[in-house]
């Protein structure tokens, strides 16, 4: 049968017992477009912070949302087009959360004179249990209807609000101290203004004084407040942080017009001081418009072909921030081109290692799978369709990359493509390292500053020495 046509069964041939289905997974989308249609914006349905205080302790599909299935059943599956809705009756047994999988059941009850049939109509979650019950009547179609299926645009829903909360949580601790190295541009004076302004560092800024307070200058604006420490270049901007980071006058390094290699040389050197039992790693913290929630990919900028042992310590940073993101126990998606074991494809290998070492608690605080592809990873729809079973797939909340290439290349397909924003950080030394680039916008900068903060305990600026 041509799936993209829609047929309708008469009343004459229906037949008691007859019966049809669909299936739906609960996006998050999904919940935000019915409500902004409807009106409906009731917090239980839209505010994951209400919805914990509520008898579900969680966000809830609307329940008219629900029977919008039955009712897509009924006018394109059984009877199909040309059907009339006389009479629905609903009863709402549970709850459905986001990701749920609902399948909408109709069943011929009773057929009644002039073309007047009740339907059974049941819809069930993942589990198997009915979360709601009712009864349809309609007038079923006098005369066969073949009507192609229409061609709707793709939907979604675009936002941008995966920060806030981490934003305000680092808003609400004193402010840390954090070295800006070589603000020699406007953009850089002007990120460092933001992030003191918003109350989430005392920034000390680092490089030659006169091309400082030429950018401020440049940048209509005073330094009125800030203490600077005069170096003669970059390089010696970047050596002057990683010492003040190791005698603990500042907790945080914050990158400013300088190339990311000419910071992080000799900040990763092995005598700055910074460097840990822990590899030094890079995250981007993404927020994509398109996922229901934060996403770290990792790691994008720093190890290029990290070995095995390697990655499990680039997981272990990406991990450990996640959790301090309240986020007790997240999903870990080891990525590769294929989600099954080749030994032709060397990080199928490493993947299914890295799952296993998670398992016997070389990897803590975290479910950790693969190799998975990236469609199952993020994709509970992609997942299904494979017969994935697995507690990440579909659902992960990092996304561990073979290599950095293809670290690289996914997170800036993600930020062009998909319309993502990503907040840059370092982990794995003494002190987090915040990577910005002039591009990024203001609520980027503000990201990156406000998970540096939560990744170190408050420390604010000491005095420094004469």
């Amino acid at each position: 049968m041509d799936a993209a046509v829609l047929r309708s069964r008469t009343f004459d041939e229906l037949r008691v017992g007859d019966t049809a289905s669909i299936v739906r997974i609960v996006a998050r989308d999904d919940i935000d477009l019915f409500a902004k249609v409807s009106g409906d914006v009731n917090p239980s349905h839209l505010d994951t912070a209400f919805a914990a205080t509520g008898l579900c302790g969680h966000v809830v599909a609307h329940g008219m949302w629900i029977g919008t299935l039955v009712s897509a059943v009924l006018g394109t599956r059984l009877p199909g087009p040309g059907t009339i809705y006389l009479e629905q009756d609903l009863k709402f047994l549970k709850s459905v959360a986001p990701d749920d999988t609902v399948t909408a059941t109709v069943t011929v009850k009773e057929k009644r004179p002039q073309r007047v049939v009740l339907f059974e109509t049941v819809c069930t979650n993942q589990k198997g249990e009915q979360v709601v019950t009712g009864l349809a009547t309609v007038l079923a179609p006098d005369r066969k209807v073949e009507w192609p299926q229409a061609n709707l645009p793709d939907i979604s829903v675009r936002r941008h609000d995966r920060y806030s909360a981490f934003i305000e949580q680092a808003r609400s601790l004193p402010p840390m101290g954090a070295a800006i190295v070589h603000p020699c541009s406007p953009d850089a004076i002007l990120a460092a203004i933001e992030v003191r302004d918003k109350g989430l560092f005392e920034p000390l800024l680092i490089g030659p004084e006169a091309k400082i307070r030429e950018a401020a200058n440049a940048a209509k604006v005073a330094l009125d407040g800030f203490i600077i420490e005069s170096v003669p270049h970059s390089h010696a901007a970047a050596v002057r942080a990683a010492e003040l980071a190791v005698s603990g006058k500042v907790a945080a390094i914050v990158k400013g017009s300088l190339h990311t290699d000419e910071l992080l040389g000799p900040l990763v050197a092995a005598g700055s001081g910074l460097r840990t039992e822990r590899r030094i790693s890079h995250i981007f913290a993404m927020d994509v418009p398109a996922y229901s929630k934060p996403l770290i990919v990792t790691d994008a900028a720093v190890n290029i072909q990290p070995t095995l042992e390697q990655k499990r310590q680039i997981c272990q940073n990406a991990v450990d921030l996640m959790r301090k993101l309240s986020n007790s126990e997240p999903k870990v998606a080891v990525l590769a081109a294929v989600e099954t074991v080749n030994p032709n494809m060397p990080a199928t290998l490493d993947a299914a290692a890295l799952t296993v070492m998670a398992a016997r608690g070389q990897i803590s605080g975290a479910k950790v799978d693969g190799p998975l592809a990236f469609d199952n990873a993020i994709s509970p729809d992609a997942a299904r369709t494979k017969g994935i079973v697995s507690p990440v797939a579909g659902h992960a909340d990092i996304l561990l990359v073979p290599d950095l290439e293809s670290g690289n290349m996914l997170a800036k397909q993600l930020i062009y493509f998909a319309g993502a924003t990503a907040a840059g950080l370092v982990l794995g030394a003494r002190v987090p390292i915040v990577l910005t680039s002039r591009a990024d916008s203001l609520r980027t900068r503000l990201a990156s500053a406000a998970l540096a903060k939560l990744a170190m305990a408050p420390q604010p600026l000491k005095e420094l020495a004469a």
